[in-house]
């Protein structure tokens, strides 16, 4: 298999808003190469799209222990444990992404939506 090949149809797959086609296709690869964090980052976001949570929480919180400084990966396990009805528990990587990233109006935004949420 072409991994690289395999890579960008599963980039056409994931702009042209087939999320599941693009896990489908990006599965294998990370299999294959699970040091890879563009891959899995890419997996990730197509299972949120595809609203398969527990599936992006589990590649977002690979990404995030490898690599603590990586604030999109923060924002996004943020926004998944949201989405999951974990407000508490999204906090914490919402606050991680917005202090990395201050400048970030989505960041600031995901964070003052999940504070107002559970009162804080």
């Amino acid at each position: 298999m072409d991994l690289l090949a395999e890579y960008r149809r599963a980039t056409l797959f994931f702009e042209a808003g087939d999320p599941t086609g693009a896990a489908r296709l990006l599965e294998p690869i990370v299999e294959a190469e699970p040091g890879n964090s563009a891959v899995r980052q890419l997996l990730a976001r197509a299972y949120f799209q595809s609203a398969q949570l527990n599936r992006a929480e589990e590649q977002l919180r690979e990404l995030v222990d490898r690599d603590p400084s990586d604030h999109y990966a923060h924002h996004v396990l943020g926004r998944t444990l949201e989405r999951l009805n974990r407000p508490a528990d999204a906090l914490r990587h919402l606050r991680i992404a917005a202090a990395m990233h201050h400048g970030n109006d989505d960041y600031q935004a995901a964070l003052r939506r999940v504070e107002t949420r559970i009162g804080r």
